[in-house]
């Protein structure tokens, strides 16, 4: 199989899948795009952990959540992100990856990479490059990913 690549940007919120990342290419390719459930930091933490019963002695005291809420929701847009990319993989519809992020996303991708999805990574870039537009995006993954050394 020729050697196909994609890159996948991402941020807390939404996500682009570059597909069929190719030197010397111009101009808009297809993509996926993703987007986290928007959801504010009011509604996730609006109900109250609870209450429960001293152990020792009367009284109650308030339960404190188990884990960060907001931190949950962006290992859940990650886990949704690499199961599509994971999907494509097993069919075998791209051999590298490369994976522009801001850097609390790169870190929570790291973690949850399965091990061959891991060893196609060519590239690792800590940046949030959504801003771009679709044809800026595609040139500067393109540059990043031919000129890594």
């Amino acid at each position: 199989m020729k050697d196909v690549v994609w890159a996948l940007v991402m941020s807390s919120t939404q996500a682009r899948i570059l597909k069929g990342i190719a030197k010397g290419a111009a101009g808009d390719g297809p993509e996926l795009a993703l987007h986290a459930e928007h959801k504010d930091l009011r509604e996730i933490i609006s109900d109250k952990p609870g209450r429960s019963f001293s152990s020792v002695g009367p009284g109650r005291s308030a339960m404190a959540y188990a884990s960060d809420p907001a931190k949950d929701a962006k290992r859940a847009f990650v886990d949704e992100a690499v199961t599509v990319l994971h999907q494509h993989f097993v069919k075998r519809d791209f051999t590298h990856l490369a994976i522009f992020a801001a850097p609390e996303m790169l870190g929570l991708l790291r973690d949850g990479l399965p091990p061959d999805l891991q060893h196609a990574v060519i590239v690792e870039m800590p940046k949030n490059l959504l801003h771009e537009t679709p044809h800026d995006l595609r040139r500067i993954v393109t540059e990043h990913v031919f000129t890594r050394g």
